[in-house]
């Protein structure tokens, strides 16, 4: 009894795991948005450097 129990938990965890290999589409959206934030505060902190840097300041870091 205690076998078959053990294999049955195994043979869940087995199923489950193997299920959570692919993303769906709520994930994709989420790493979309994680980048295309990046990607602002990137600009933006590029753009802060850059005026910085054209108005002679000594520290250009944003």
């Amino acid at each position: 009894m205690k076998t078959s129990l053990t294999m049955a938990a195994l043979l869940l965890a087995g199923i489950l795991a193997a299920g959570c290999d692919n993303d769906g589409p709520m994930e994709n959206a989420g790493e979309a948005i994680d980048d295309a934030a990046t990607d602002v505060a990137n600009a933006t902190e590029d753009a802060c450097e850059d005026i910085k840097e054209g108005a002679g300041a000594a520290d250009t870091n944003c």
